[in-house]
């Protein structure tokens, strides 16, 4: 696992912006007609805590929260792929010529979801958390227990003990499968995005006749781009939900 600076520093950036926008619009609130803005932040609200309550059967404070903060945050992460490609990595390029510096070995990947490094760092939490709830919501006792009694529960002490390993590891594969899927399906999507932008930017370069083939192509590309930044983030918010309402489930 490495640690990009330009994917931190682009994640921070959305974090700020997330932030500052749901906390200005919530000290801003009314109860009289609200703006636009208002209007959109309390849809979200609205939505997400529906699914939450639909779908999260125990007790908790954090879910509609932690829920919140990850389907705007991945939105907003994706949401950079609607920038020129080559727009801000030119610009960094341009930078680091001024500072004397060879622009040929300045990289700059504005798309964070796009750098597996992030995406397995967000599923790492959401696997983290698994866990955290499990104990919680059934105690260690319990959640130890279903490691080596589920998913074949069988009566009698020898049955249980030779069901036990297989048992374990089917508990193992299950979990390890979890963060691995969230991570794999975020990055593929946003990466192969961000490639098929390249390819077509790429295009325009080899014929005027390819100019409006480009055009229409990059537009068919960005409106489809569009829903496929919405759903990943949907996705992703929707599975850590669905992940953390079996973990504070007993078998």
């Amino acid at each position: 696992m490495t640690i990009n600076i330009d994917s931190v520093f682009f994640t921070l950036v959305m974090a700020v912006l997330f932030l500052f926008f749901f906390l200005r619009t919530a000290r801003k609130a009314t109860v009289g007609v609200p703006g636009k803005f208002q209007c959109a932040v309390e849809m979200i609200v609205g939505f997400v805590d529906g699914l939450v309550r639909e779908t999260f059967h125990g007790r908790s404070k954090l879910i509609a929260p932690l829920a919140l903060t990850i389907f705007c945050l991945v939105f907003m992460m994706n949401f950079m792929d609607m920038l020129p490609v080559d727009w801000l990595p030119a610009l960094w390029g341009k930078g680091n010529e001024l500072a004397g510096h060879d622009p040929a070995h300045a990289y700059l990947r504005v798309v964070p979801t796009a750098d597996l490094n992030t995406t397995l760092g967000l599923s790492m939490m959401v696997f983290i958390l698994i866990q955290v709830f499990g104990v919680r919501h059934k105690g260690i006792g319990t959640f130890v227990k279903e490691a080596f009694t589920a998913p074949f529960h069988a009566e009698g002490t020898v049955m249980k003990i030779l069901l036990a390993p297989a048992n374990l590891l089917l508990r193992v594969i299950e979990e390890l499968v979890r963060p691995l899927s969230l991570t794999l399906r975020l990055f593929g999507n946003m990466y192969a995005g961000e490639l098929i932008f390249i390819l077509i930017a790429l295009s325009s370069g080899m014929t005027y006749v390819m100019a409006p083939l480009q055009f229409i192509s990059g537009f068919v590309w960005t409106a489809f781009h569009i829903l496929v930044i919405t759903l990943q983030a949907f996705i992703f918010m929707m599975l850590t939900i669905v992940y953390l309402s079996m973990a504070a489930e007993s078998h």
